[in-house]
């Protein structure tokens, strides 16, 4: 007895190391798994995401209640022999039992722990389980008195007690007509920590406990169990063609790390086997976090069907300049550019144009004050440009631009996702007109700035035009002068012209010329202004473009990924 509790002694430092790294690696598998939910929340199949959000839960409340109990539970059909085994694992009359009918209406526990163990721990553990009819298995030791909760020298195995407790229970046929039977039976798989599958001879390969069960839970190997009772009724030579025949259906399941034990209630064969191998289970004290690991990785498996292969790239700098071109097309920049260069040459004109004609260019109406784009204190956040509204063409390009870049944005992602992509692109649809107009008014155009060469031409004009008149003025007082009778001096010529006609020719030949070179020069100051409010009107729809279409859907991308990296972490522990 003492070799026996040295040799427990040396191995349970391993055995708490191995638990505590799998309580790390859960940890971070938990929170990958919930990751996961909340990226995927909306997005992804509602009943996956509701199911990895039940494991959540299950995973804080088992966490919650005593680490040191490890729950085994029995499954099993109606005639398979579950209670007599559940009675011959226990060593006591504990189960009803019954040949062909079910008999066992609600889950029964026998309890094994320390004498000095708090049965709080036990019993906070078994009102979680929903677990009424519950016994503590006494034990006798040397002196043959009973002696509450010894572990049955260690389970009838005489060898050192573990540092924690077992818990066995017996539950309700899972093929049983009642359905409150079921529904314990189904609430039970997904809470126990370590499941033993009780199968017969006769009905091993039912289809309700490989479909509705084994298949269902072939990630859980590692906390699984399976039995085949009865094998009394087998002769030798039909043991060993029956164990291979389920450990083929076993593999049809998914499950390829368990091997069927043959056992008999009756005989008590395999009985010893069966108890080791839980106690071995028990000594290592990992098996709820390793049945938390499998419901994560079960959970992540199925969340994985909807996760993109591969990293989703972000949409590209020429992706969303494209975007924002068609847009601003939509919009229609190009008739504000234009109007910016109609009302730049008029304003150029009505500055430097002739003093004696420029006036007709404030008859003509202003193209930008007609958009309502004039005015630099014009709020748009109340002024609505008066651009003309999109027509079902601009709608169609505008609409159409924002198509494409969703659809690339998501291609290659699942189905759901890319959906999804498409749908923040498009959220804000209604009222991306609105916002461009906005940002076209909110614009700064220059449309009331003028150019510096504008001011020495005007004073040109003007002093050319003062030399006109001033010659006019003295041809008007030459022929007062000669009507009058009066004598005069000759007036004086250059090169045989009277310099008051050569005034009045020069000034209005210089006020013409200039007229025409300042049109002219209007013409390519009207270019280079267009250029310079295109590249600000298509930077305030790019702005747009970012913030209610590329933004949602870089979001939209990020969570993509999010989903896609957790999914990865909690099933297999790498983001890869």
């Amino acid at each position: 007895m003492q070799e026996a509790s040295e040799r427990s002694a040396a191995t349970m430092p391993k055995g708490r190391k191995t638990t505590e790294a799998s309580a790390g690696e859960l940890d971070s598998r938990l929170e990958s798994l919930e990751q996961a939910v909340e990226a995927g929340q909306g997005r992804v199949d509602g009943a996956a995401v509701k199911r990895g959000r039940a494991v959540l839960e299950r995973a804080s409340l088992r966490r919650k209640l005593s680490a040191d109990h490890t729950v085994v539970g029995f499954f099993g059909a109606t005639g398979s022999g579950k209670s007599s085994l559940f009675n011959a694992m226990v060593g006591v009359e504990l189960a009803r039992t019954a040949a062909t009918r079910p008999t066992t209406s609600q889950a029964l526990a026998a309890v094994y722990e320390h004498p000095g163990a708090q049965a709080a721990d036990a019993d906070e553990l078994l009102d979680w389980l929903e677990v009424r009819d519950r016994h503590t298995i006494e034990d006798a030791h040397e002196t043959e008195t009973p002696r509450r909760g010894g572990l049955g020298r260690w389970w009838r195995g005489e060898a050192a007690p573990p540092a924690g407790g077992l818990i066995l229970l017996d539950l309700p046929d899972f093929d049983s007509t009642a359905r409150e039977h079921r529904e314990v039976v189904q609430r039970m798989a997904g809470q126990v920590d370590v499941l033993v599958f009780v199968l017969d001879p006769q009905k091993y390969a039912d289809a309700v406990v490989h479909q509705d069960f084994l298949s269902a839970l072939a990630t859980h190997d590692a906390v699984m169990l399976v039995v085949l009772n009865q094998v009394d009724r087998l002769s030798e030579s039909e043991v060993q063609p029956v164990l291979s025949s389920l450990s083929s259906i076993l593999e049809n399941d998914g499950i390829r790390h368990q091997q069927a034990r043959a056992v008999s209630a009756v005989t008590g064969q395999g009985i010893d086997e069966l108890r080791s191998d839980i106690r071995a289970i028990v000594d290592r004290r990992s098996a709820a976090q390793q049945r938390l690991l499998a419901d994560v990785r079960q959970s992540a498996e199925e969340l994985a069907a909807q996760a993109a292969a591969d990293e989703l790239p972000q949409p590209g700098r020429r992706e969303r300049d494209v975007l924002a071109e068609s847009l601003g097309n939509a919009i229609g920049i190009e008739t504000v550019v234009r109007a910016v260069k109609r009302s730049y040459r008029l304003d150029a004109t009505a500055f430097t144009g002739w003093p004696l004609t420029k006036w007709m260019a404030k008859l003509r109406p202003d193209p930008l004050r007609r958009l309502n784009l004039k005015s630099a204190e014009a709020n748009p956040e109340v002024n609505r440009t008066s651009l003309p509204a999109l027509g079902a063409a601009q709608r169609a390009m505008a609409d159409g631009a924002v198509r494409r870049f969703t659809e690339d944005a998501g291609r290659g992602a699942p189905d759901a996702w890319r959906d999804a992509i498409r749908d923040a692109g498009i959220a804000d649809r209604e009222e991306l007109t609105q916002h461009l107009d906005r940002a076209v008014g909110g614009t700064d155009l220059n449309a009331s700035a003028k150019s510096r060469w504008w001011y020495p031409v005007a004073i040109v004009q003007w002093a050319a035009l003062a030399v006109a008149l001033a010659g006019a003025l003295w041809l008007l007082g030459l022929a007062a002068v000669s009507y009058l009778q009066f004598e005069l001096p000759p007036t004086p010529r250059v090169e045989g012209f009277p310099v008051p006609t050569l005034l009045v020719v020069a000034g209005l030949l210089a006020g013409v010329v200039l007229a025409l070179a300042s049109a002219a020069i209007a013409r390519a100051g009207a270019a280079l202004r267009g250029r310079s409010v295109r590249r600000r009107l298509q930077s305030s729809v790019a702005l747009v473009s970012e913030t209610r279409v590329v933004e949602p859907v870089s979001r939209e991308i990020d969570r993509c990924n999010t989903f896609r990296r957790a999914v990865a972490i909690a099933g297999r522990g790498d983001s890869k």
